[in-house]
This record gives C-alpha cells, structure tokens and sequence, in this order.
C-alpha cells in the first residue's frame, strides 16, 4: 500500500451554504444561531464537513436538506476560503455554495430546531469567522448570473404576477426597474406564460397570473443571452 500520502499535512475540509429566499418584497438570507464552540450564541452559515464517501455537491446538498428538508433546488459552487487562522480550532477549508429556495416551501420546523432565522440583506448581523464575506461574494455572483441566466426563479410562487417578478429583480439588483422598461424586456425573453387567471388582492381590476413555459426555461438556461436591467 502506499504511504507517501501521510507524510503530507492534513486539513479540515467544510462546507457552507448561503441559503437565499424571498418573500415577495425582500430578498433574505437564511442564517443559524450557534449551539456550540467556537463562537457559541453567534449567527453563522449553515454547514458541516465533507465525508469520505461523498462529493462536495453531495455534502451541499445534504447541509442544506437537512436544514430546509428540500432537494432538487438551485445550487452553485461559490468559492473556497483558505486563510490560514479563518477557522481558531484547525486548519480548515471552506468551499462554500449558495442556493436559492422560495421561502414558502421550507420545513419550518427544521429552521426552529437548528434555531434558524431569516435576514434581510441590509440586516445581516456580524457572523463567525469569514462568513460575511462569503454572503457578500454570494450576493455578486447572484447579481451577475441574474444578468446572464433566467435563474432566480425559483424564488416566487408557482402562480405569479408581474409585479411580484419586479419585486423579485429589484431585490436582488438592489435597485428600482421602470415598470415598462422591465415588461417588455421580461416578454422578449419568452418563457412566460400568461394565464386566464388574476389575482385580486392587488387591486379591484387584479393582475393576471404568470406561469413559466418549463420547456423554453430549460432551454435559455444552457443558451448565452443578457438581461440589462
């Protein structure tokens, strides 16, 4: 058998996952209360490490199911942080992910066992370790594949109206669309579908109700296109 391997240090390999939802006027992020040390009794990411029988998108996704009880939802690989004193216990790595789920279809009763909370981006508090920055770098790289992918999606109801897509766009841009300007641009698109159907809490004359056209989704997702909004 070979031994050379064990000459070689040995490090902590963690993952982190930055869970986004939206709840039809703020994009939030999804943070837990430490029950344990280093840092007990302050907001972190929700993480674990990485097992010997699994990839780095088997242990994202089994951190965020765990937390959430959900599966097949938008994930990405982030980055990975290695500062050498990131982590006061041991040498630690970090390959952090995020995900975005609508907030409706969470296991709330997962998210009050872990002692979990969700933060308005503008609220977030002071987190362990480089947790900050991994929210930070997260919250650009969304920003970015919004412009370049129709993902974000996720984030809304299956029935929808244009106003809560804006809502959607804008808390993730961080910035208001003109009405028009953001309509005709979402129709260009082609992967709605307007339905015979309105929702009338909005207004006595209602707002139709928008599905997406899964297949014509599924394909924008793997062709280059640019949303400027």
């Amino acid at each position: 058998m070979y031994t050379g391997y064990n000459l070689e240090d040995r490090v902590f390999l963690a993952v982190d996952c930055i869970i986004f939802g939206f709840d039809d006027e703020d994009l939030k992020v999804l943070l837990i209360k430490r029950d344990f040390e280093p840092e007990k009794g302050k907001w972190s990411l929700m993480g674990g490490f990485l097992k010997s029988n699994e990839t780095l998108d088997d242990a994202a996704d089994r951190i965020l199911h765990r937390l959430t009880g959900v599966h097949d939802i938008y994930q990405e690989q982030l980055y990975s942080f290695s500062d050498l004193d990131r982590d006061p216990v041991a040498r630690t790595i970090s390959t952090s992910y995020y995900a975005i789920i609508n907030i409706e279809k969470h296991n709330e009763e997962l998210i009050q066992q872990y002692n979990a909370q969700w933060f308005s981006l503008a609220d977030i508090p002071d987190l362990i370790f480089d947790h900050n920055e991994m929210v930070q770098k997260a919250i650009r790289r969304l920003r970015r594949r919004t412009s370049i992918n129709p993902i974000g999606f996720e984030l809304l109801p299956e029935k929808f109206t244009m106003r809560q897509l804006q809502k959607l766009y804008e808390a993730i841009l961080d910035k208001e669309l003109d009405k028009r300007n953001f309509i005709n641009k979402i129709n260009s698109m082609d992967i709605l579908i307007k339905l015979n159907e309105k929702d009338m809490t909005s207004s006595t004359k209602g707002s139709f109700l928008y599905q997406f056209d899964q297949e014509k989704y599924d394909k924008k997702k793997g062709d280059n296109f640019y949303l400027k909004l």
